[in-house]
Parts: C-alpha cells; sequence; structure tokens
C-alpha cells in the first residue's frame, strides 16, 4: 500500500514514520528543501522521543521516503494525507489557505481515484472545502477521475506521539463512502489487530470530535487552576483536593494538575478556532471563553507570586529559569508559558538565566539573546535570587539543595509545577512558594 503525506511538521512525521514502521510504504512531502534533505540523512526537525531512530530505519529500509515534489508521489497512491499547519489568524480562526492550496495541487496531478484526508486540525466543513478545491482543478482539466475526501483527526501527546500512534486509545475516521472505508481500514489494520478501537463516524463529526476532545482536556486544566488559585485563599491544599476528585472515576486523575497553563501547538489553537466557529454560526461559548481567560491569567501567577514576595520591586533581581517548553520530552515553545513569563522579568528589570534539557535552541530562535542560556541546571543558580521551576523535567525533580543553597544568593523557590514537597523544602532552608497551596 502506498500512502504520501503532505507537511513534515509534528503530525506528518509522526504518521508518515508510523505508517512506515508497519511495512506501509510512505512518501512524505513538504515545500522546505532544506528540511528535507536533512530527513533523507534522518535527521529531524523536532524533538520527540524515538522517532529520530524509527525514521533513519525506515529510510534504510527504503520504506519511508522525502521530496519535495508532491505530483511525483501521487501514481499508485491510494491515500494522500493532508498535515499542513493551520496557525491561528488574528481572530482565533484556523488560516486554511495551506490546506486548501495542498488540495489544489492534488487535483492538478492526480490521475486514478484516491482518499483526500485531512490530518490537520481542521473546523467543521473543511472537508467540504476540500472536495471543492479538488473538485475544481479536475474540472479545469477536464478530467473525471473519481476521489473521496475524510478527517482522519489526530490525538498525539507531544512527549509521547509515536507510542500514541502506534498503541491508540482509538482512532476517529470521518468519511462518506463505503470505498473510502475499506481503503482506510486496511491502513490501520495493523494498528487494530491488538484491539484498539477504529470510530467510523460523519465527516462533520469527525472534525468536532478533536476540537471538543482538546477543549475538554483544556477545560480540565483551567478549572483545576482555578480551584489551585481560590485553595491559596482558603488555605485548602490543591493537592489534597486534587487527590479527593481525582478518585472520582467520572473525573479521573488526568488533567488535573495545577501549573502556570497550557501551552503548545493543539490547545490555545483549538480552544479559539472552536470559540470562533461558534462565534461564526451565532452562539456564545461562555465556558470556553472562561477557560482561556484563566489560561491567559495563569501564565503570570509566578510573577504575581514574585511581585508579592519582592514588595513589587524585582529591578536588578537574577532569575534562574528551570524549563522553557510548554511541558517535558518536547522542545515545543509555541504558546509557552515560560515566554510570559520571561517578557514580564525582563520588563521588571529582572536577569534571567535559564536551562532546559532540549528546548534552548528553540527558545533562542524566538527571543535570541533576551535570556542567558546555562550549560546546566545548577549553573544558573550562580548568585540567583531565586529558582523558578517552569517545566517538569525529570531531571528538576530531585535536585541536590545542598548545592543549590551554596550557589544561590537567596534561597527561595517559585514551583510552577508542584513537584517539590513543601515541607522538605521549609526544612532544606528555603522559602518555597507553588500553585494552590498557602
Amino acid at each position: 500500500m502506498k500512502v504520501s503525506i503532505v507537511g513534515t511538521g509534528y503530525v506528518g512525521l509522526v504518521t508518515g514514520t508510523c505508517f512506515s514502521e508497519v511495512g506501509i510504504d510512505v512518501c512524505c512531502v513538504d515545500i522546505d528543501e532544506t528540511k528535507i534533505e536533512n530527513l533523507k540523512k534522518g535527521i529531524i526537525p523536532i524533538f520527540e522521543p524515538g522517532l529520530e531512530e524509527m525514521v533513519q530505519r525506515n529510510v534504510k529500509k527504503d520504506r519511508l521516503h522525502f521530496t519535495t515534489n508532491l505530483a511525483s508521489t501521487l501514481n499508485g497512491c491510494e491515500v494522500i494525507f493532508i498535515a499542513v499547519g493551520t496557525p491561528p489568524d488574528e481572530d482565533g480562526s484556523a488560516d486554511l489557505q495551506y490546506v486548501i492550496s495542498v488540495a489544489r495541487e492534488v487535483g492538478q496531478n492526480m490521475n486514478d481515484y484516491m482518499v483526500v484526508v485531512t490530518k490537520s486540525t481542521v473546523p467543521v466543513g473543511t472537508a467540504k472545502k476540500v472536495r471543492a478545491a479538488v473538485q475544481e482543478e479536475l474540472d479545469k482539466r477536464g478530467v473525471n477521475i473519481p476521489f473521496d475526501v475524510a478527517s482522519n483527526p489526530e490525538f498525539l501527546k507531544e512527549g509521547a506521539a509515536v507510542d500514541d500512534f502506534l498503541k491508540p486509545d482509538r482512532i476517529v475516521i470521518g468519511l462518506e463512502s463505503t470505498r473510502a472505508e475499506d481503503i482506510m481500514k486496511r491502513l490501520y489494520k495493523p494498528f487494530t489487530l491488538n484491539g484498539h478501537p477504529v470510530i467510523f463516524m460523519d465527516i462533520p463529526s469527525a472534525e468536532m470530535t478533536k476540537y471538543a476532545a482538546n477543549s475538554m482536556l483544556a477545560t480540565k486544566i483551567s478549572f483545576m487552576n482555578d480551584i489551585a488559585n481560590l485553595c491559596e485563599i482558603m488555605g485548602a491544599n490543591v493537592n489534597m483536593v486534587r487527590k479527593g476528585i481525582g478518585s472520582d472515576s467520572r473525573i479521573g486523575t488526568k488533567f488535573i494538575y495545577p501549573g502556570i497553563g497550557y501551552g503548545g501547538s493543539c490547545f490555545p489553537k483549538d480552544v479559539k478556532a472552536l470559540i470562533k466557529t461558534a462565534n461564526e454560526n451565532g452562539y456564545n461559548m461562555r465556558v470556553l471563553k472562561s477557560v482561556e481567560d484563566v489560561n491567559d491569567d495563569q501564565k503570570s501567577v509566578l510573577f504575581n507570586k514574585m511581585m508579592k514576595h519582592f514588595n513589587g520591586n524585582l529591578k536588578g533581581l537574577t532569575v534562574a529559569m528551570w524549563g522553557l517548553s510548554f511541558k517535558p520530552q518536547t522542545d515545543d515553545m509555541r504558546e509557552a508559558p515560560a515566554l510570559v513569563l520571561i517578557e514580564k522579568l525582563i520588563e521588571a528589570g529582572c536577569k534571567v538565566i535559564a536551562y532546559d534539557p532540549v528546548a534552548m535552541h528553540e527558545t533562542h530562535r524566538k527571543i535570541g539573546d533576551k535570556i542567558q542560556y546555562a550549560k546546566d541546571q545548577y549553573e544558573t543558580l550562580n548568585d540567583a535570587d531565586c529558582l523558578l521551576l517552569v517545566t517538569e523535567w525529570t531531571e528538576f525533580r530531585f535536585p541536590d539543595t545542598t548545592i543549590m543553597k551554596k550557589l544561590m544568593k537567596q534561597h527561595i523557590v517559585f514551583d510552577g509545577r508542584n513537584i517539590y514537597d513543601k515541607g522538605e523544602m521549609t526544612a532544606a532552608g528555603f522559602t518555597y512558594f507553588c500553585i494552590g497551596i498557602n
């Protein structure tokens, strides 16, 4: 079976590589020539555990190919996935220009039946636009080539994407013909042999499912952050509250950890897009608007705690920062709370020295030399007035407090992920602040 994937970003590269891992002939397409040449050599543009080795293995076995020429991949191709970016416009809506551009190019070059699948996160109704774009180009050519469109949203967690794809909770596929269903069943058969479910549905429902899933998870995060802030005011311990509600099977333990807000490529963009879609159709998503507001405020919670502790004057302070990426096991800095925090600290006159195991290059690409970058976590602490724990990387979980005390000018820790025990940190001689515990 031959499959083409257009877009070698996070979704496209993981999708194409995992398909090739089970023996499917995959060609990944991108307009970025440098990226394609690097991928041919097994050099990947993102950090994702296990992905680089898998790319190299399947390139070597001649199952995974990379090109900038979409037309050359279409002969014999049964399924083409559109996995290009859908960045948010200023009004929050998803920008579909790249999706439609690919659809047009498919229509200009296809010569036989295929299923055109949107893998990118796209608003309800996008498949209709994709179908119209393909058909328009076929009409211009004066040819009558049958095709189907489908929606196959991704549910990949950054940092665990390979496992998520190979061992999915569920596979959601929206389609409109039995022919397309038969092809998609055959494509995903290697992933369903162990009982992982495929849920077939109509295309609008599949498109909505992705937004609904991410919005529900974002809601849990913002709800818990709201509860954490109230816990501090009322003298309750959010860690105890979290355990108390997480034991309820209707709620569960996932996504109820308080912190400094969600970020990344999915939740912020998808929440905005769903709010925008609702507005365009005359409906006000009141809960999701509040979810977004809470998240925006939560990204400033550590800064606000610092302002309170230092009596409103942070000028001249040296601030150590552990973690930059929006979560562990990724170098993704999109909508990362660290970026908001850094801007506020610099505006307040602070010197910021940061360390992250994998995201410093990406941070430098985004903000340059606004901050200093350390070679390890302890180098950030030299003469530091305080430490901000921003991303809960495993290597930060059990720091040597003796070394910390020797290096830091003031022994103050602001824990944005609640990974330390307040009693232990206090006993070690630190002034300790976290989320949701007074």
